[in-house]
């Protein structure tokens, strides 16, 4: 009809963790965040569970997280070349 996107609860809650975790300097918890987030969408994918929009909206977030956590790690505290999260 209108076309909205029809969020899945599943992958918003690990979205939410991931994004609290990051903003709180959690670096090793928003890792584990973002490959559990990374599975549970390919399993959701893998059982036919979202639809097209539902896929391209969650993959092109999936993306941006990838981007936002090389060199994500305790290692990077200080670097001032390291771009900070949100």
């Amino acid at each position: 009809m209108f076309g909205f996107l029809k969020k899945n609860k599943d992958l918003e809650a690990l979205i939410l963790e991931l994004d609290m975790d990051a903003s709180n300097n959690y670096k090793d918890n928003a890792q584990d965040d973002f490959r559990r987030l990374t599975a549970r969408f390919d399993e959701l994918k893998a059982a036919g569970k979202l639809n097209a929009k539902q896929q391209a909206h969650y993959g092109d977030i999936i993306a941006g997280y990838a981007e936002m956590m090389k060199n994500y790690t305790h290692a990077d505290q200080g670097r001032k070349d390291i771009g900070t999260w949100g």
